[in-house]
């Protein structure tokens, strides 16, 4: 009887906790893959427009089949409207996001993408705060905790954008360039950092709205909890608002005809592993730990996106992004210590009028036996 018990716990501590972990950290890898290979893509002469809609239109034609055959037909709530009209808003904001972010790599880099995604977790926490989906108590050590990581982590992304700084770790070269080389070199290099503050704050903006996305994300599924369907819905709405605009923006034909190359890579990938897989995931972790959880993993996706940026793309490392990025590392693990101690206090304060807990306790000491039972 208690080996079973034990294997329940394991398993609700499988399911709940080392499945949505590991799920977290894949899309945070498919989302830096993705910018890497956009970003050599444009190198090429890749539209960002033409990028935006075919992965949405990629992403859209697969879930088609997939919401018919994994799509369960549970009821919609008996007031649609709303639903509809959020379902509407994440699809319009998240085009927005889209070109947004994909203008703002354009103008900087998959790494700079990454270190301005840590300002995700303290724009989450404070619409959720808004939104009253977070508790906030001034007095206690936890509220103090997530408000000190949340402004940590803007100033971090602001030393990020605003300090560029000297080179600390640049690209390794295996061949002296000629002078003509140099300085078109010396002339690109101009031209990025003049751009660096409009990419760092295009990026911003992307990852505001999509702590926003989060936020509306988290009321549908409360909703209506078809996840396929209704990743289905806005980015078929994502693919038909995007149609005119992008069409509109890039007028010649020509860059509308894919060849197969890193273009046609780089889209299938994005409307694969991001548009599809990463939406559908983040819809998933929405649903069942709540934006914030969800948000807190974007700080890992620096370390990947210096690794990528210094082999496929030639991206030095600076100065200010190691002093911002340091600052939003300490800002990220703040607001984590003080969700996983409120978190804890919560757990432990359910458990205290729970009879089934006292008995467990009793035949086995373990905390995690003790937290899980009170989940």
């Amino acid at each position: 009887m208690r080996r079973s018990g034990e294997e329940k716990v394991a398993w609700r501590y499988f399911s709940r906790d080392v499945v949505p972990f590991t799920a977290m950290i894949t899309v945070e890898c498919a989302t830096v893959g993705s910018n890497t290979l956009f970003k050599a893509a444009t190198l090429r002469g890749l539209s960002f427009y033409v990028f935006v809609f075919y992965s949405y239109l990629v992403s859209t034609l697969l879930l088609l089949p997939l919401s018919f055959i994994f799509g369960r037909s549970k009821r919609l709530p008996p007031s649609k409207y709303p639903l509809f009209f959020k379902i509407f808003l994440v699809g319009l904001l998240g085009l927005i996001s889209q070109i947004a972010g994909c203008k703002g790599i354009e103008y900087s880099s998959p790494t700079l993408s990454s270190a301005i995604s840590n300002l995700t977790p303290a724009f989450t926490f404070t619409l959720a705060v808004i939104f009253r989906m977070e508790q906030v108590r001034l007095m206690s050590s936890e509220t103090q905790a997530k408000i000190l990581g949340a402004i940590l982590s803007i100033s971090g992304a602001l030393v990020i954008v605003l300090y560029k700084g000297p080179k600390v770790l640049a690209a390794a070269s295996f061949t002296l360039p000629s002078p003509p080389t140099i300085s078109l070199r010396h002339q690109q290099m101009t031209s990025f950092e003049s751009s660096w503050i409009i990419g760092g704050l295009l990026l911003a903006s992307q990852y505001f709205i999509i702590s926003v996305i989060y936020i509306l994300q988290t009321w549908i599924m409360e909703a209506y909890p078809e996840k396929i369907r209704v990743v289905f819905f806005y980015n078929l709405i994502a693919t038909l608002m995007s149609a005119p605009v992008c069409f509109f923006a890039e007028s010649n034909l020509t860059s509308w005809v894919l060849k197969p190359d890193i273009s046609l890579a780089a889209i299938v990938y994005s409307g694969v592993f991001v548009s599809l897989f990463s939406a559908l995931t983040h819809t998933w972790g929405l649903h069942l730990k709540g934006p914030v959880y969800v948000s807190l993993f974007r700080p890992l996706s620096i370390a990947i996106a210096v690794a990528m940026g210094a082999i496929f793309l030639g991206d030095a490392l600076h100065l200010g992004s190691v002093i911002g990025s340091v600052i939003l590392c300490f800002g990220f693990y703040t607001v984590i210590w003080g969700k996983a101690r409120e978190n804890s206090t919560n757990a432990v304060a359910g458990c205290e009028h729970s009879p089934l807990l006292l008995t467990h306790v009793a035949e086995d000491e373990h905390l995690l036996v003790r937290y899980d039972l009170c989940k």
